[in-house]
């Protein structure tokens, strides 16, 4: 077999392809299935960005599945997931505690919760750590790879650093690209 399915295409082959694609998956239908469906129920920035960013930290399986996932998530954290992470004290963390998803424990979860108050405690959104790091001069690799350093710069166990890809170790980062194309529909 080797790398029969390899098949060459041409520049026009590949063209229609991916416009086939774009017109299949770019319909309001399949966003209302899709994870991306998420993050588009919010309308505040931060809303946007926490969920997006959780969404995408549990995305891998089947579609469905990560809908409910992420929608029973966020329902433990009421209409707005800014207002909870940033109101929250310990009691509240702990309500994440009993979410999970595949090998997204509820440990876990409560280390992204108080990840995210680190970030929104001194930042305005998540965007905004990343505009910092390029300002500064950083590529996007590097501003992500800083996003993240920031994120855990909090007590965490190592085991929970595998659901934040780290870029700086050759990770490809395909859901945070996912959440970060999402923010920055937004």
């Amino acid at each position: 077999m080797g790398n029969a399915w390899k098949k060459k295409f041409s520049h026009d082959e590949m063209k229609d392809f991916l416009e086939l694609k774009y017109r299949q998956f770019n319909v309001p239908e399949f966003i209302s299935n899709d994870p991306v469906s998420i993050p588009h129920s919010y309308t505040v920035k931060q809303d946007i960005e926490i969920s997006g960013f959780l969404t995408a930290a549990i995305s891998w399986g089947r579609r469905e599945l990560i809908v409910a996932s992420a929608n029973r998530l966020l329902d433990i954290m009421g209409d707005s997931p800014w207002a909870f992470i940033m109101e929250a004290g310990d009691d509240n963390i702990d309500k994440v505690s009993s979410f999970y998803y595949r090998t997204f424990n509820g440990h876990d979860c409560t280390t992204f919760i108080r990840g995210l108050k680190n970030i929104y405690t001194r930042y305005n959104s998540m965007e905004d750590v990343l505009i910092k790091y390029l300002a500064d001069g950083y590529s996007w690799k590097e501003s992500v790879i800083g996003l993240r350093t920031e994120f855990f710069n909090i007590p965490h166990e190592k085991r929970t650093l595998k659901h934040f890809a780290d870029l700086s170790t050759g990770a490809a980062g395909k859901r945070l690209n996912m959440f970060t194309r999402i923010n920055k529909a937004a």
